[in-house]
């Protein structure tokens, strides 16, 4: 069966897929009918097998929308290719890394990126470089890596992208 508006969420390399920024989100794509699901992909610390297991996944929707926080981030963009999302939320995406550098395709018109300015993992640069030749919508906060201290503005900022898609 498929859905009819899901919103898939890749979480990091250290945390897990109830992590506190993947239940504020997916507590706001709920409350705007949308399905949300998080897989575990906690077995691995490897980007590719990640990238691996949402692709065998294959979440399916009329209307899709990707959303991932560091590693997750990655894994999200990876398989935008092949899923063929609406939209993708990036969450301090770490990109770049040797032996996981390779450029994303496909990634859909619809790309959010949310980046701290003191993030401390991946650095700032990343984020610009990763948007900038997709023309994505790029917020730099006054945050660290988990920007757990900013919910409201990506609750905000995910918000919209769920209308716009919705």
């Amino acid at each position: 069966m498929t859905e009819n508006k899901l919103v898939c969420f890749t979480h990091g390399k250290e945390s897990g897929p109830w992590g506190t920024k993947i239940r504020y989100l997916a507590e706001i794509a709920r409350g705007c009918d949308w399905a949300v699901m998080s897989p575990d992909y906690g077995h691995t610390h490897d980007p590719h097998a990640r990238v691996q297991q949402l692709l065998q996944l294959n979440p399916r929707a009329e209307r899709l929308i990707l959303v991932g926080s560091s590693m997750g981030a990655y894994v999200a963009a990876m398989a935008c290719e092949k899923l063929k999302p609406d939209a993708l939320f990036l969450m301090a995406p770490a990109f770049y890394f040797d032996g996981w550098n390779e450029e994303p395709a496909g990634c859909p018109g619809d790309s959010v990126v949310v980046h701290g300015w003191n993030d401390d993992i991946v650095p700032v640069d990343v984020a610009i470089r990763f948007s900038q030749p997709r023309n994505a919508a790029l917020h730099i906060l006054d945050s660290g890596h988990t920007l757990t201290d900013q919910l409201e503005i990506l609750g905000k900022l995910f918000q919209m992208m769920l209308i716009r898609n919705g």
